[in-house]
């Protein structure tokens, strides 16, 4: 059984930028859609951003889009979240989930195996 650890969450002003890190270990195989998501307090769990591990293509959600870049280093086995222009509504726990091979519902949760615990991302105005 795999892990998947997020970490890099923290609190932030408006406008400031954080970096979050997936750690994804004991997943086998080289093929993998990685995706970030998050769910903030009384709303339903959301799509950011997904990376198919061979290609390294991106897909995003459009109303994130230019503000948040997700990364592959295959070399560490980590998935990165790059936000920038952080805004309150931005407030959430941010999750990583992983499925093997590609999925062309990479925005949907249901379309993911394995999930991480979840780091919390807070932006004050």
């Amino acid at each position: 059984q795999g892990v998947l650890m997020e970490s890099g969450g923290g609190s932030v002003q408006a406008g400031g930028s954080l970096r979050l890190s997936c750690l994804y270990s004991g997943y086998s195989g080289s093929s993998k859609t990685i995706a970030w998501f998050r769910q903030a307090p009384g709303k339903e769990r959301e799509a950011v951003a997904s990376i198919y591990s061979n290609d390294l293509n991106t897909v995003y959600v459009d109303s994130l889009k230019g503000r948040f870049t997700i990364s592959l280093d295959k070399a560490k086995n980590t998935v990165y979240l790059q936000m920038n222009n952080l805004k309150p509504d931005d407030t959430a726990m941010y999750y990583c989930a992983l499925v093997y091979g590609r999925t062309w519902r990479r925005l949907t949760p249901q379309a993911y195996s394995y999930w991480g615990q979840g780091t919390q991302v807070t932006v004050s105005s």
